[in-house]
């Protein structure tokens, strides 16, 4: 089970860039293609970069071509919980930390097998630690 984790505004502007703060804090979005782990090839472990949380694995990320870090599967299924989003005139659901509700990006279901989904990350919300 994830531990929960709490903290004000104030502590997360602390230990967060600006642009890590809108996007997980304050549901934003980076760019499309603009992301560092758009193209990111290498073995190891995704992480929330608030809290540290696994998220997802190298081994479930694929080019969805869409410009964003993309994965069929979380980590563990407490990795992460789901939230309706009908911000932009659409209902999306959106992608938080299981431990710290940190937005993440949103998943849809038009992903790969065998989940058939595709969670669309912020690579601005992402930490990736290098399998050694």
């Amino acid at each position: 089970m994830v531990e929960k984790i709490k903290k004000t505004e104030a502590e997360w502007k602390e230990i967060l860039t600006p642009e890590q703060f809108q996007v997980t804090r304050k549901h934003g979005t980076e760019r499309a293609f603009t992301g560092e782990y758009n193209n990111n090839k290498a073995d190891g472990i995704y992480r929330c970069v608030c809290c540290g949380n696994e998220l997802f694995t190298a081994d479930t990320k694929f080019d969805s071509g869409t410009g964003w870090p993309s994965f069929w599967q979380p980590v563990r299924e407490d990795s992460v919980i789901y939230k309706t989003d009908v911000s932009f005139f659409m209902k999306r659901t959106e992608v938080l930390c299981g431990a710290c509700d940190a937005h993440l990006g949103h998943v849809f279901d038009d992903g790969p097998k065998p989940t058939g989904k595709r969670y669309c990350m912020n690579s601005v919300a992402l930490d990736f630690e290098p399998q050694k």
